[in-house]
Parts: C-alpha cells; structure tokens; sequence
C-alpha cells in the first residue's frame, strides 16, 4: 500500500483518539459526577475545560504548523495528548481531573488542524483528497459509536479513569506510524506566532465559556459574570482590531470574503453546536430519565454513529449528484428533523421510541462531510493549514456554545420549575432540543446560498484556488 495511505491512517487515528475522547467520557458523566461529588457545573467544566482550550489553542497549532512543519506539530500534539490522557485517568478529585482535561485540549489543538493540513499537503489530487477527507470525517463517527459504548462499559464495569487511559496504548501507536508514514515536504510560509491575535482570542473565549457555564449559579446580572462578558467583548474585538493590522495575522479576515469558505466554516459551527449539545444532554437523559444504564445508555448511540460513518464515506458521491450545497442542506434538514421528534419522546418510552431519530440524525449528519473538502480545496496554495484552523476552531467554539448555552437553557428552565427533578429535567431538555433543532434548521438556507454551484471534483482535476475567492463577487 501505498505510504500516503499509510500516513492517512495515522492521522485519521489522531483524530479519532481526539474525538473518542468527547464521546466516551459523555455517557460515564453520571459516574464521575456520584464519585467525585460535582455538580451540573463541573461536569460541564470537565467537557468544557477541554474544548475551550482546544478552541482556544487550535489557531495556534495551525500556525505553529506553518512556523516549525505540520508533521512535527502533530507529533507533538500526540505526545502532549497522551501524557495528559495518563493525569485524566489517574485523576482523583474534579479540579485534578478538569487540569488534565485541559491539557488534552493543548494536544488536541495541535492534532487537529495539522491532520487536515497534511491530507492536503499528501493527498495533491482533489478527488483522492475528497475520499481521504471521507475517510477521515469518518473516524470522528465511528468515534461516536464506539464512544459511548466503551464508555458506559467501562463506568458501569470497572473504574471511570480507563476512559481517559485507553488512550495511552492508541497514542503510543499512533505515534510510531506517524514518525515512519507521515512525511511531507516542510516549506516555511509563516515567520512569527501572532502573540497578540493568541492572547485576545484565548482571552476572549475563556471570559465567554466561564460566563455561560457560572451564569446561571451566579446570576446572570451578578457583577462577576456582567464583567465576564464585558471582557469577552473587549477581547474580541480587539482580536479583530490586531488581526486586519497584523502583517501575518493568525486569521487572514480576507479568507470571509470567499462566500464559500464564510459560509463553510459557519455552516459547520452549525452542525457541532447541535452534535455537541445533543450528545452531552442525551446521554443524561436516557440514564437519569429513561433509566438506561450506562453501557445501554452507550448501544444506544451505535446505530447513529455507524450509519454517519457509513454515509461519511459515501458523502462525495452523492455531493457528486446532487452538487454540495444542496447535500448539505439536505443532511441539516433530516438533522433538524430528528431533533424536533426526539423532544416529542417521553418520560415513559423505551429505545424503539428513541432508535429512528438518532438513525435519522445519523443520516443526515454524515451528509456533511463534502463541506470539509470544498472549504480545503477552495483554498490557495499554502493556506490549507489556516483554513483547517479556523474550520476547526468554528467547530469547536459553536461546539462549546452548544454545550453551555444549551445548558444555562437547561439549568433555568429546571429551577424555574416547580415540578419533580426528573419531570423538571425532562420538560428543560425537551426545550433546549427545540431550540438546538431551530439553530440546525438555520443551516440550510446558509448552506444552499453559500455552496450554490460547488461541486466534488473528479479524480484529475486541477485545483482552481482562486475560484473560491472569485465567488465572494458573486
């Protein structure tokens, strides 16, 4: 087989340890919150911690890719991620465990972005590109079906931390593969680290995430958090303010005037703020309010995710049909859908009541994996490293907004209830589906205006970089 292949496996790998890491850890949140005495707000830290970080980090990492070479960037980023994934299982208390979480996200902000950036840079042809980036988005699916399965066996079978631990032997495999396949040509196209873009944008999510997970315990008026806010606003525009006057800026802000990257990246912080949210939300729900145990509570995800993986790697040939705009709107639509009918199911279903909507999600969730490539392949030469950047960095902070917006809805809804604590909940989860299904559905006229006329490339195709910016007139 050829080493390129070889070098895809090592990152989709990479990628998939990263996102295992999310899923498994969702369905053993029950347990870590009975053993180690936290709160709804410390179990949203211990998720958080790790996604603001990797947010935070994750333009960092794109740019230390182009300062020091993606290959040495993501070695580091494993090496980095499985020490911490060590400091996660060992953890005894919830600040401990949180710390570690952290540090996860350093190395999964150095993954990342420079896996996208090495498919592009190994795989020149935009269709084996397509069918690499296929298999790749893949790995994040069947991350969710193994997740939660593994991680309900294990909190129900054995100790919480192997969770975190199984990822030492995939790390320590994945980094023996990646030092013999992955071998890119190294070309230098930036020459410092934009301190300042760093700075503001890190502080700027941080003060945002703290604001939206404490507001509710704190109050929503209460001074600390008003100047939570007041510092998320100051940083972030000051984090735009130095990028348009910065002479190598973290985020070229030209890049938006492409119609197809702006509405790409936006089109898929859509897509992570309902994955993000429903998985964290649901897996508490089916235990505390189904009655699931864990691991049934993890089968329960199975179908979903092996059928987003399954129509992962088909995606391209139906964008192929169908052109990417409208495969993506269509994968938002069943999404939307889905979401809508699960806030019908009640306190008294079973799985059969639960098992066609996470089908249908599934379904529609792996329709969007052409978006990835069209962003990339629209891309000039030299910039795919910053554009998987931000793509991920939109992922993962609507990813983050999922989780905490989606649970001060949750927490408010509860304590303005006079209602049971399982009926409370119930009734408070059933609106935040309501209104993650609404902020889907918003998907797809962005969708289908932005990726207007974008189709998969075939297989020897040349790359057009221009076009996509040429579009932005449009």
């Amino acid at each position: 087989m050829d080493r390129k292949w070889w070098a895809l496996i090592a990152l989709t790998l990479g990628t998939f340890m990263t996102a295992l890491d999310n899923n498994v850890g969702n369905v053993a949140l029950p347990t870590i919150q009975r053993e180690l005495g936290l709160t709804i707000s410390g179990l949203e830290w211990i998720v958080s911690s790790y996604i603001l970080v990797f947010a935070g980090l994750m333009l960092v990492g794109g740019r230390l890719a182009d300062l020091f070479g993606a290959r040495r960037v993501f070695v580091a980023g494993l090496i980095v991620f499985t020490v911490a994934s060590l400091g996660a299982g060992l953890a005894t208390s919830g600040g401990t465990l949180i710390a570690a979480r952290a540090v996860q996200g350093v190395g999964a902000a150095l993954l990342t972005p420079t896996s996208l950036s090495l498919l592009s840079q190994i795989f020149t042809d935009p269709a084996e590109r397509g069918r690499a980036v296929g298999i790749w988005s893949a790995s994040g699916a069947l991350s969710m079906a193994l997740g939660p399965v593994t991680g309900g066996f294990i909190s129900e079978n054995t100790h919480w931390g192997w969770i975190y631990l199984i990822n030492v032997p995939i790390g320590a495999v994945t980094l023996g593969l990646a030092l013999w396949a992955v071998r890119p040509a190294f070309t230098r196209v930036r020459h410092n680290l934009d301190l300042p873009g760093l700075v503001t944008s890190a502080l700027a999510l941080l003060s945002l995430t703290y604001a939206l997970i404490e507001g509710e315990a704190a109050g929503w008026t209460s001074p600390g958090i008003l100047a939570a806010v007041a510092v998320s606003l100051a940083s972030a525009t000051a984090f735009v303010l130095v990028e348009r006057r910065s002479a190598e800026p973290m985020i070229d802000l030209s890049l938006f005037r492409a119609r197809q990257f702006t509405g790409g990246v936006i089109t898929s912080g859509i897509w992570s703020f309902g994955v993000f949210g429903i998985y964290f939300f649901s897996a508490l729900w089916l235990q505390n309010v189904l009655g699931f145990s864990p691991t049934e509570a993890g089968a329960a995800f199975v179908p979903m995710a092996l059928i987003m993986a399954v129509v992962a790697v088909l995606s391209q040939r139906i964008s192929a049909l169908l052109g990417i705009g409208r495969t993506v709107a269509l994968g938002m639509a069943l999404m939307g859908a889905a979401i809508l009918m699960l806030a019908g199911v009640g306190a008294d279903a079973g799985y059969a009541d639960v098992l066609p909507w996470f089908m249908l999600y599934g379904l529609g969730g792996g329709m969007l994996v052409p978006l990835t490539a069209a962003v990339l392949n629209g891309m000039p030469a030299g910039r795919s490293g910053v554009a998987s950047g931000v793509l991920n960095v939109f992922r993962e902070v609507f990813g983050l907004l999922g989780i905490t917006v989606l649970g001060a809805l949750l927490s408010a809804r509860q304590a303005a209830s006079d209602r049971p604590p399982l009926t409370a909940f119930l009734e408070g989860y059933q609106f935040t589906l309501v209104v993650a299904a609404v902020v889907v559905l918003v998907g797809i006229p962005v969708a289908l205006f932005t990726m207007r006329g974008t189709r998969t490339p075939e297989k020897g195709q040349e790359e057009r970089p221009q076009a996509a910016m040429a579009g932005s007139a449009n």
